[in-house]
């Protein structure tokens, strides 16, 4: 007989554990890109001027005439919190293998969290590289929202089955769907130029984007409209074709959760973008991606298909022939 490979010796994963952890991504995910716009707010960003280390020679901070300690500890207590970002997407990933039957969706975006982790860790190395140059502030920021999505999905397939994907609404209202996930990318895109345009750089040396703050502002509003103009309409598609209650449900925590963040998004402009709305309003993001991905995995199912049953031994076949 034939011994089980590794990935089978696995303790096997319920449901409900797979479930949990995957929602651990979600606010893990979600959370290392909050504490990152801390950093950002508070002037943090090259309070660890160097990367893997803190300070040439030493992983931790250490006592610097020109960097006050509240600065490096802030910035190191960023990075140390991607070591537990880092646990439990290896738990996810754990768990995902250790599902039975083994799910190849399932794998695949629990490996995309370790992935997607790592990655960060070189982006956030590039950005302390190069100063924080604004575009790799962005782009940080812009990877920290793909594995929001990611974790989302990864919530929907701990639930579900092994069958093949069952569409449940009709293709235009999905059509309409993935329409406003791409305004919704380049809202947060154009975001991130707001913000880099803006005055919390990170670091008071740090050059700034050399475009108005005031249009890309009004870019950045001008999108919000189209955006919440696509929600209109894909809330009245929703209601024509009498989609499933729990999409329509998601889609209105999706509409409420846009119109705190616009709100929030217009206070903090008025206000001349205060620290704490700043870092709100990037939770904010995280929890708009979030409610987009969790409206985008509920207009398809995919129904739990029971094994097939093991067709008997010839030869416990033929012998119930005999007796026969």
């Amino acid at each position: 007989m034939a011994r089980p490979s590794l990935l089978d010796r696995l303790p096997t994963t319920s449901p409900a554990v797979m479930h949990r952890l995957a929602i651990a991504a979600v606010v893990a995910q979600a959370g290392i890109a909050v504490t990152g716009s801390v950093v950002r707010v508070t002037g943090s960003g090259l309070g660890c001027p160097t990367w893997p280390q803190c300070f040439p020679g030493s992983l931790v901070p250490v006592a610097h005439p020109e960097i006050a300690a509240l600065t490096q500890w802030v910035e190191f207590g960023n990075r140390l919190l991607t070591f537990l970002v880092v646990f439990v997407a290896g738990l996810c990933l754990l768990a995902a293998l250790g599902t039975r039957p083994r799910r190849r969706r399932l794998t695949l975006l629990a490996a995309a969290m370790p992935i997607g982790v790592v990655a960060q860790a070189v982006i956030g190395g590039v950005t302390v590289l190069t100063g924080l140059a604004w575009w790799t502030v962005a782009v940080h920021f812009l990877a920290s929202m793909v594995l929001v999505w990611l974790a989302v999905q990864l919530v929907a397939a701990s639930t579900e089955g092994s069958g093949p994907p069952r569409p449940l609404v009709p293709p235009a209202v999905r059509g309409l769907v993935a329409a406003s996930t791409a305004v919704l990318v380049a809202l947060l895109v154009a975001g991130t130029l707001v913000t880099s345009a803006g005055p919390h750089a990170g670091d008071a040396a740090t050059p700034r984007l050399d475009l108005g703050v005031p249009g890309l502002a009004q870019l950045h509003a001008d999108l919000l409209f189209g955006y919440l103009g696509l929600l209109v309409g894909l809330g009245f598609a929703l209601h024509a074709v009498a989609a499933p209650v729990a999409l329509r449900r998601r889609f209105a925590v999706l509409i409420a959760v846009v119109l705190a963040q616009g709100a929030l998004g217009g206070i903090q402009y008025a206000l001349g973008v205060p620290e704490i709305l700043v870092s709100l309003h990037v939770l904010g993001a995280a929890i708009v991606t979030a409610a987009a991905a969790a409206v985008w995995a509920a207009t398809v199912e995919r129904p739990h298909v029971e094994p097939a049953a093991a067709a008997p031994a010839p030869e416990l076949a033929d012998a119930g022939a005999d007796r026969a």
